[in-house]
């Protein structure tokens, strides 16, 4: 579980009255339920579509239990710890921020920051992010027959990169929605697909994501 803080410095967000900020930031996640057969922790991609100093909507291809703990590596935020307070909808989950009071307040600061920085009120000197898609979840077709649900984070018309519940081995062949490939390359978080046949930049999207 998260690094262990002493109880009366804890303060676990719930249901606030306050809005989030609403966002469009690439990340990555750790259920701590979840491990791979080495024993490690599995990491998923993810996308945060709102965030507040006491929660964050995150839309996920693995979304876990109620009250399972879970941490997160947001760009541009950073680390989070917490819990998933509940599901959203089929896409994701809430997660419940679990921090001391100072660090919250320094959560805060960040967001602030981050609404500025998008506005154009600040800078940031780092190389401008990857774009993500704007309707980021397919499916994938194994070789068996197996069909699940898998979050893209990048696509191109030679090839996608994918987040799911499984990583599979280098050289395996599947279909990314309607569009057949070849695993090439594991990461953290997820595996990246060679299409077969290079696709028209045009339609790749209407053949991989799922509306």
């Amino acid at each position: 579980m998260p690094s262990l803080i002493a109880d009366d410095d804890v303060v676990m967000g719930g249901r606030h009255r306050e809005a989030g900020l609403t966002v469009d930031l690439p990340g990555r996640y750790w259920l701590w339920n979840s491990q791979d057969v080495d024993g490690d922790l599995k990491q998923f991609a993810c996308r945060v579509i709102n965030i507040s100093p006491h929660a964050a909507a995150l839309v996920a291809p693995v979304r876990g239990s109620i009250g399972e703990w879970v941490s997160a590596e947001i760009e541009h935020i950073g680390r989070l710890d917490g819990a998933i307070g509940r599901p959203l909808d089929h896409r994701g989950f809430v997660m419940n921020i679990l921090t001391t009071a100072e660090e919250r307040r320094k959560l805060a600061t960040k967001i602030d920051w981050y609404d500025k920085y998008r506005n154009l009120e600040v800078t940031d000197r780092r190389a401008r992010p990857r774009s993500v898609a704007d309707h980021p979840f397919s499916t994938l077709l194994l070789a068996d027959g197996a069909v699940m649900s898998c979050l893209v984070t990048d696509l191109s018309a030679c090839g996608a990169a994918v987040s799911a519940d499984i990583v599979p081995d280098v050289g395996t062949v599947l279909a990314v929605g309607k569009v057949i490939g070849r695993v090439t390359r594991r990461f953290q978080g997820g595996f990246a697909v060679n299409f077969v046949d290079v696709q028209d930049p045009q339609t790749v999207e209407k053949l991989v994501y799922r509306k």
